[in-house]
């Protein structure tokens, strides 16, 4: 079984869990000691997993760490376990901030059973960072986040490429969340920042006012246009795209009359996009039919996203389902019609992100 696969196997243990452990003790036997075994330790050999380490601090005795991670003799990673019941974001992390100074390692993980924050201190050599740089969500994750978690099993464990890696992903994520910020609304640095490079005169809160909604526009107009292209590339004759990038249709006999056309296709390459905001992308799906071709989660008739009814000869209907699976159906003359449903689609995809 491949690295992957033991994070699926990880993830349905942390969704039981979510429904049945209702301790800290009972969090580490279902998911934390899979947890260590996934990342490649022996958790019987205390050579390996170290329960309870002490981690005294001063006159303050008694503080031990849940589990120490060891490689080659050496403390690596200091995980601290809380209840799958609570929240990491209102965990307190003074403890871990503790255990961090007072031993050699220079990963700690806080985990909960469902999601695994991680630290180091890259902000501060020998002090723990306040923030985490590489957050994990063990019932939903993504492709890439299985990438980064693969750093830190036993046997790939490279202690400089995971600072690097970490230090790049901390600055990487606050850029994505500050454009992101900014697509929504961009603030008024923002748009003196551009404004200075595209306006003549002045930067009054006026022309400020002025510029706002029409430098939003264009950086809507410029996400759209960056995703056509990719679309156009993808649907090139001469594109060799990878398997996993055509869309799936359904599997009919050589005598169906239900063709999957073009236009089909590019809606669904663009519902896919958007959905993608909010859920992984492989879990869209399409389904074609001789009346309608649907875009489904996980390929799932009880999680309906989007429905094309582009059959007919005079007009195109567009269906929207929302979370409680009712359907609103659209008239639209251009497939870019599909975008001002944008957040329909991604709130709808979102709602499916954790369900059965």
């Amino acid at each position: 079984m491949d690295f992957a696969e033991r994070i699926k196997e990880l993830s349905k243990r942390s969704i039981t869990a979510s429904k049945k452990a209702l301790t800290e003790e009972a969090t580490k036997t279902s998911v934390i000691l899979p947890f260590i075994q996934t990342l490649g330790f022996d958790p019987f050999n205390l050579d390996e997993v170290v329960p309870e380490l002490n981690a005294d601090v001063g006159l303050k005795k008694g503080e031990k760490v849940d589990f120490a991670l060891k490689i080659d003799g050496k403390t690596t990673i200091l995980l601290e376990v809380k209840p799958i019941t609570s929240s990491l974001g209102s965990v307190q992390f003074n403890q871990l901030y503790r255990y961090f100074s007072v031993t050699e390692a220079k990963v700690a993980i806080l985990c909960n059973g469902k999601e695994a924050w991680f630290f180091s201190d890259i902000d501060e050599p020998n002090k723990m960072d306040k923030k985490p740089f590489f957050k994990c969500d063990f019932q939903s994750f993504s492709a890439e986040e299985v990438t980064e978690l693969a750093r830190f099993q036993k046997s790939h464990f490279a202690l400089d490429t995971i600072l690097e890696a970490a230090s790049a992903l901390k600055y990487s994520t606050k850029a994505t969340n500050y454009l992101k910020q900014q697509l929504e609304y961009p603030d008024d640095d923002f748009v003196k920042l551009v404004g200075r490079n595209i306006h003549d005169g002045m930067l009054t809160k006026a022309v400020i006012e002025q510029l706002r909604p029409a430098l939003q526009s264009a950086l809507e107009a410029l996400v759209r246009d960056q995703i056509q292209d990719k679309f156009n590339i993808a649907f090139r004759p001469d594109a060799s795209a990878e398997p996993a990038a055509t869309p799936p249709a359904a599997t009919e006999p050589e005598t169906s009359d239900i063709i999957t056309t073009e236009e089909e296709i590019q809606a669904f390459m663009i519902v896919r996009a958007i959905a993608a905001k909010s859920t992984d992308l492989e879990r869209i799906t399409m389904r074609d039919a001789k009346s309608n071709c649907s875009v489904f989660i996980d390929d799932n008739n009880r999680k309906p996203l989007v429905r094309f009814y582009f059959n007919a000869k005079t007009k195109r209907m567009l269906g929207i389902f929302d979370k409680d699976k009712n359907e609103n159906e659209f008239e639209i003359e251009t497939l870019n019609q599909i975008y001002e449903h944008a957040e329909a689609i991604t709130a709808t995809a979102a709602s499916y992100a954790t369900s059965p």
